[in-house]
């Protein structure tokens, strides 16, 4: 078990709420379970003491909007809508700029744009941000020139420099990214509250660098469609049309550092219920979702909204026993099976997960991830992901879900609205030699403007109602 939990981070329940935690789970039950994925801490009492103090900071979210994206997702598992999940791999904290928000949440409102007229049904807009700070890792350290240190596991942890201060956990950064995620999510809610996200006004989401390739001109045409709409609709009725003047958007992330993740669950008196409130809709990942470890069983005590990574080394009884310990009220919008398997191994995985979830009579969002059983490494080094492959497997995944009587619900992507060369191919026809050009990610590849867009539209003919 990891050092942080030789004394355990400081318990964040109060004293009144603790007598109306059940029996069998609180938010510092997880400390029991063997934990995954969680960095060393050398100073033990000035990592309580973070943990403590954000503890007693304002959370980030509220019940109401995490309660609202529930019963958006309990929509899409009836079909009735489609959930739009993307971001960056890992967020930088130094990459928190205005500039770099909007980019995000214009090419996230493009893509829902184009989604929402192909499958003419409501999308549910959710970014991977203001949180998506800490990675897991394949191995504990790294080893350059024959030294090895302890690896960089995300912002929210230690640094990117090769230094043995920079790789040491630091717990002071946890106070600084939960810093930057509310100025994130504050800057996303006076952006929509203004009207950023008007459907009147879809040009105020055109990105500068794009505007002369194939993708934007097509995308164009549809977003003059769709006013030239609104504009007749508008006036038919002789009101204006205050749906169309704002959208809902969420935030999530993987809830991997579990101090983190507890110090800002709370129990809300008037619902009874416990939140997780640093993100709408967190989700444990595919290293972490041992059954009898601590990843799950801190999830399964939260009312929010609540996603699995699942992959090709997952048995059929691990799926099964998995959706009934996280979901055993079979409540609607619970939970998500965000499935990634990889363009050659989707064909052989879906079917049978899909067929294992139906005997447990467990309710679940279908969502597809066609990015991490994707990623290659360049002879050059570089982490790369080929976009055929992407498509190869999102289309398999819309296929198979037709072929076993459901469908897919979501998409789930690692993307930018910056004009970086991180993915191969696309519109642009990029090239292995083209990765050094614009390669920023410091942790996994991006599909960039162009092949985001590609695959909105992808979505839009194939899941269409015309497909």
């Amino acid at each position: 078990m990891p050092a942080l939990h030789s004394r355990g981070p400081v318990c964040i329940v109060p004293a009144m709420a603790q007598a109306r935690v059940q029996a069998d789970w609180h938010p510092a039950s997880w400390q029991t379970r063997d934990a995954a994925q969680q960095p060393t801490y050398p100073d033990q009492e000035r990592f309580e003491s973070v943990v403590g103090e954000l503890s007693r900071l304002p959370p980030l979210v509220t019940s109401w909007e995490v309660e609202a994206l529930k019963e958006k997702l309990a929509a899409a598992q009836r079909g009735e809508a489609f959930l739009l999940q993307g971001g960056d791999c890992a967020e930088n904290l130094e990459e928190v700029t205005s500039d770099n928000i909007v980019q995000k949440l214009k090419i996230l409102l493009q893509m829902s744009l184009v989604m929402l007229m192909g499958l003419r049904k409501p999308i549910i807009r959710v970014g991977r941000m203001a949180g998506q700070y800490a990675k897991p890792r394949s191995a504990d350290y790294e080893t350059r020139d024959g030294e090895s240190l302890p690896s960089y596991r995300g912002d929210l942890i230690n640094r990117t420099g090769f230094t043995a201060a920079d790789r040491e956990p630091d717990p002071q950064i946890m106070l600084r990214a939960y810093g930057r995620s509310a100025l994130t999510l504050n800057f996303i809610r006076s952006l929509i509250d203004g009207g950023f996200a008007d459907l009147h006004h879809p040009e105020n989401w055109d990105l500068d660098f794009v505007r002369e390739s194939s993708t934007a001109a097509e995308y164009h045409e549809l977003v003059k469609s769709v006013s030239k709409s609104l504009d007749f609709l508008e006036a038919i009725t002789g009101e204006p049309i205050h749906r169309t003047r704002r959208v809902e958007f969420y935030a999530s992330h993987e809830g991997l550092h579990l101090p983190y993740e507890q110090a800002q669950t709370r129990l809300l008196p008037h619902r009874r219920r416990w939140y997780n409130l640093t993100t709408h809709f967190p989700w444990i990942g595919m290293r972490t979702a041992d059954l009898t470890g601590a990843h799950v069983e801190y999830f399964r005590g939260l009312a929010n909204p609540i996603a699995v990574k699942i992959g090709p080394g997952m048995s059929d009884e691990h799926l099964q026993s998995l959706v009934q310990v996280l979901n055993p009220d079979n409540e609607p919008g619970r939970l998500t099976l965000i499935t990634r398997f990889g363009a050659k191994h989707v064909d052989e995985h879906l079917p049978r997960m899909i067929r294992a979830v139906r005997p447990t009579g467990v309710s679940v969002l279908w969502v597809c991830d066609p990015m991490h059983g994707n990623t290659e490494t360049t002879a050059e080094g570089y982490k790369t992901r080929r976009f055929d492959n992407i498509l190869a497997e999102l289309s398999a995944a819309a296929r198979i879900h037709q072929e076993q009587d459901g469908y897919l619900g979501g998409v789930h992507l690692e993307l930018t609205g910056e004009n970086v060369t991180e993915c191969v191919g696309g519109a642009r026809g990029l090239k292995e030699s083209d990765l050094a050009r614009a390669y920023k990610s410091q942790v996994d590849p991006r599909l960039n403007y162009e092949q985001a867009m590609e695959i909105a539209m992808l979505i839009a003919g194939r899941l269409g109602v015309d497909a």
